[in-house]
């Protein structure tokens, strides 16, 4: 297929000489310095931008709302991909819309309707790409669509299963119109099955995939099925999803064959579920919930201290929620290090084979043990004697203790993005790290159809006065 070529940001000349023999600013000869310092250099963050992307050329469509199907568009774009997501005109992803207990959360347009704007259910699942809109019910979005997917190389969808055949746009037709494509559909249940139909969000995923039945404590400390606060099917959803997408383009560069991927939230969240799964099929026994505990290590799991490091802090979750902490100690020399630790060499004695502490009624009495030495304690007290006596103990991290921790600005795992639109936007930076091809969050979004003029006419050739008649339609 003769792809169009269109790169809305030309590179410079890049350098692909081996990049490990010397430093290229300082010349120092990298094999001679140490290893974390080696590291540092290679991974700079601000060296990102000196560097090439490792999808660059790739194009990908995404047909996408909400979190998971965009989340596998979004990655793409990190890693250099153009990435063109399509919304419904004047109503975009419902996503724009949601913004925590419907506060007033949301980026301003412009400073002079502060309250018009994009809320913060938005944010990463559309990084870096171009927002143009569609109406795909429209007679005339079947060939725009068809020359957007002409020059691409992947696309993705999560409408209802058959949606996007009955509208002439599923992969059996347009297989007939880029035979190199590579089609992910996105959604609960998958394509076919006696549930098809059903929608999905995640937290019917982490229901129905059997997530939620092993998050939370048990019934006998009063715990019920719990959601993941955040959307972690979608998130790992998302991921899986892309995972496959790099498959299929391995595959089409051996063979010239695109491919068709059916992902299942569901799925996903079933395979999360670890060996649950294994242990009903040879056992009989349903995997059980053990809150901040692990059924499988002990000691491995989060404790309360008595006394918060921030008392003063007029939000409670910092004031009063500023006192877990994960402490992991179930090697035997660990464990009978901390018994001896907190004054109870009693239960080194009677628990010092690993299948004995790691019982129900063990894991009780341990951890009520361990609480009661926390007891007149803060959070860093508590892990200040731990570490100090070589056991592995850190505090439960909000999202300001995070911020304030000079470890993640150094990885650049959390960034300022002056969004060019929005303004300094906070976001996550890349969660890989890779010495030659670094992904990248170059804007955080766009407004609705914002790249219309540069997709459209730019990229696709239409003439002004063709897409001012389709506006006009309300086709895009």
């Amino acid at each position: 297929m003769d792809k169009k070529v269109w790169d809305p940001n030309p590179p410079g000349s890049w350098s692909f000489d081996p990049p490990f023999d010397r430093d290229p600013v300082t010349g120092e000869d990298m094999e001679k310095i140490p290893f974390e310092e080696y590291c540092r250099k290679v991974f700079d963050p601000k060296k990102v931008w000196e560097k090439p992307e490792a999808l660059k050329g790739w194009r990908h469509i995404s047909s996408t709302m909400y979190i998971l199907s965009p989340h596998v568009g979004a990655t793409l774009a990190e890693f250099g991909a153009e990435v063109i997501k399509i919304e419904m005109p004047k109503l975009g992803d419902p996503m724009r819309h949601t913004s925590p207990f419907n506060e007033a959360y949301l980026w301003p347009e412009t400073d002079h309707r502060p309250q018009v704007g994009t809320g913060m259910g938005y944010l990463h699942a559309n990084d870096n790409k171009y927002f143009i809109t569609l109406d795909y019910h429209a007679p005339e979005a079947k060939e725009l669509y068809y020359d957007l997917i002409r020059i691409s190389d992947s696309m993705a969808e999560c409408y209802r299963p058959g949606t996007f055949y009955r509208w002439g746009i599923g992969y059996p037709q347009l297989k007939e119109v880029n035979p190199r494509l590579i089609y992910i559909y996105l959604g609960g249940f998958g394509n076919y099955g006696p549930r098809r139909y059903g929608g999905s969000y995640d937290i019917l995923g982490q229901a129905v995939g059997g997530l939620a039945a092993l998050t939370g404590w048990h019934e006998d400390f009063g715990g019920h099925p719990t959601k993941q606060t955040n959307w972690l099917i979608d998130w790992y959803s998302g991921l899986t999803g892309l995972i496959g997408v790099l498959a299929a383009a391995h595959y089409r560069r051996k063979t010239g064959e695109g491919t068709f991927i059916d992902l299942s939230q569901i799925s996903c969240s079933t395979r999360a579920t670890g060996y649950a799964f294994p242990l009903y099929g040879r056992f009989g026994v349903v995997r059980q919930r053990w809150g901040n505990w692990d059924t499988l290590l002990s000691v491995h799991g989060i404790i309360m201290t008595g006394k918060t490091d921030d008392p003063e802090h007029p939000n409670p979750q910092i004031s009063v929620e500023s006192r877990y902490v994960m402490v992991s100690a179930f090697q035997d020399e660990d464990f009978r290090e901390l018994c001896y630790l907190i004054g109870r060499p009693d239960l080194w004695e009677k628990y010092c084979s690993h299948k004995e502490r790691v019982k129900p009624e063990a894991q009780i009495e341990i951890y009520r043990a361990l609480e009661e030495w926390a007891a007149d304690k803060s959070r860093s007290e508590v892990v200040e004697i731990l570490n100090n006596a070589g056991l592995i103990a850190v505090p439960v991290m909000s999202a300001r203790d995070v911020y304030e921790t000079e470890h993640f600005w150094e990885r650049g795992t959390l960034r300022w993005v002056d969004d060019p639109i929005f303004g300094e936007v906070l976001v996550h930076g890349a969660t890989v790290k890779m010495s030659e091809t670094p992904p990248r969050v170059k804007w955080v979004w766009r407004p609705l159809g914002a790249d219309n003029l540069r997709i459209y006419h730019e990229l696709l050739g239409y003439p002004i006065p063709k897409l001012k008649e389709l506006w006009e339609k309300g086709v895009i």
